[in-house]
């Protein structure tokens, strides 16, 4: 019973463990999801039939499953596309470079105005630029996936020369091309891990099989001495029988005893059959739970190491890579279990949400090297000066939010203020040059009829209320901003 309940806990194991993969594989999956839904509608404008088919890729992004081989045809269309719109722009270069000089002598007035952007004016500058930093955006996106997924060797070098085109590219066609790939590559990672996690089944299921097997064969075994046990008591009971029968009908002695040892050697006969097959039965199940405690053991080592990987892979799957907090996702379950704690207890909670000042005139002005590390120190010192009860994720971008359990918005503020000062303080160089870095913050306490959803708004509202006071400020919902 030890044993069969034993098994029964390692095949509960082995489930959770599937489980946990299985949610693993969703949670990537909808990471690739919302970035091919982002590249998608970065690569629109160009012709209509090409936003037709990422307006299809988005529909089909929406429901519960895709079907990859209609994808496959998609994606073939969206690269016919690409190619029509490279042989438009390369014939309207051909025609812009054969095109007759205007005559002098003409009016201006005579010359229609352009349609569109003039290339190289103000607003065809703009246009590109914001493409350019779209595009940014995406290569930002695409190296934080390429970090967190396991891909083939062919595969992540294709994906890095991707996120290189989109980061540091400045040409615009070079640039749309990379976009139209990253489908591809999307594709590519969720085929990949969805044949990892079958595989596993696969696996799984096959060495269920062989404790099903095993397990079967012990049945029989037990039904088989069953069997000999009863035929044995049988034998006896049929053996004493006659015995008690000689002796009642029998007048001479001698022929009693002849008859008597005649049956007890019967009786002795039987005992020894039972006993040879017993023998052999239990020489099967010796052999039988040898082999079993050789595959208990291999299944043991394999089971630890996947949920050493689990364990691994959802840590990585809940950590910003960058800044090494917490990340989105890991800020949704820790919001969600405070949550239900403070409905439970009403102990006071207050939510803080942190924005860094100007943070876009960092990257513009001294490279996106130059933001991360800026990142990655304030992440420090957000996590050093907090106290260990108190909670800092990576929302996105230059936004982090703040979970104080137990802690009212005057003594959350206290802390956000410490955190505000210590900030300011640091010393930030960039080409030679120091700078000052900030940031704003608002606060939301949770009150009688709120959810998850409401306290975040009104700390977000306060937020963009210290920004709109002048930045370097942290404000407190309901209160003038400020303080």
């Amino acid at each position: 019973m030890a044993s069969d309940q034993s098994w029964k806990e390692k095949y509960l194991q082995a489930l959770e463990s599937s489980d946990s993969r299985e949610e693993q594989w969703q949670t990537e999956r909808n990471t690739l999801e919302r970035m091919l839904v982002r590249t998608s509608l970065a690569s629109e404008g160009q012709a209509p039939e090409l936003d037709k088919l990422l307006a299809t890729v988005r529909k089909d992004l929406r429901k519960k499953s895709v079907d990859v081989e209609a994808w496959r045809e998609l994606q073939e269309q969206i690269d016919r596309q690409v190619a029509l719109l490279d042989e438009r722009a390369e014939a309207e270069q051909a025609q812009a470079s054969s095109a007759p000089s205007p005559d002098p002598l003409k009016s201006n007035a005579e010359t229609p105005p352009p349609a569109g952007p003039v290339p190289g004016d103000e607003r065809d500058l703009a246009d590109n630029t914001e493409r350019l930093r779209i595009a940014q955006r995406v290569g930002q996106l695409l190296g934080q996936l390429l970090d967190q997924l396991t891909l083939d060797s062919d595969a992540e070098a294709r994906g890095r020369e991707l996120q290189r085109a989109l980061l540091y590219s400045s040409d615009w066609n070079e640039v749309r091309e990379g976009l139209n790939h990253v489908a591809e590559l999307v594709i590519t990672a969720v085929n990949r891990s969805r044949g990892e996690f079958e595989a596993f089944l696969k696996r799984l299921d096959g060495r269920l099989a062989l404790l099903h097997e095993h397990f079967a064969e012990q049945s029989t075994a037990q039904m088989d001495r069953l069997s000999a046990s009863e035929t044995l008591d049988q034998d006896i009971r049929e053996g004493m029988a006659r015995i008690g029968a000689d002796i009642r009908e029998s007048e001479d002695l001698n022929q009693l005893k002849a008859s008597v040892s005649q049956h007890l050697s019967s009786i002795g006969d039987a005992v020894g059959r039972f006993r040879d097959k017993e023998s052999d039965r239990e020489k099967v199940l010796s052999d039988q739970l040898s082999a079993m405690q050789e595959k208990i053991a291999v299944m043991e080592a394999h089971s630890e190491q996947l949920q050493y990987e689990v364990r691994r892979e959802r840590e990585r799957a809940m950590t910003d890579l960058l800044t090494q907090l917490p990340n989105r996702e890991a800020w949704q379950e820790r919001l969600s279990f405070e949550f239900n704690r403070w409905q439970r207890y009403r102990n006071e909670l207050t939510i803080g949400l942190l924005d860094i000042d100007l943070f876009k005139r960092i990257n513009d002005g001294y490279g996106h090297k130059a933001g991360d590390r800026v990142l990655q120190l304030i992440s420090r010192e957000l996590k050093a000066g907090l106290r260990t009860t108190d909670y800092v994720a990576r929302y996105g971008g230059e936004e982090f939010v703040l979970l104080f359990p137990e802690t009212g918005p005057d003594a959350a503020l206290v802390a956000m203020e410490k955190l505000r000062q210590r900030v300011s303080k640091l010393p930030f160089h960039f080409s030679g040059e120091p700078v000052t870095v900030t940031f704003s913050a608002g606060l939301a306490v949770f009150g009688q009829g709120d959810s998850e959803e409401t306290v975040f708004e009104r700390a977000d509202r306060a937020l963009y209320l210290a920004k709109d006071a002048g930045r370097n400020c942290i404000n407190i919902e309901g209160e003038d901003a400020g303080q």
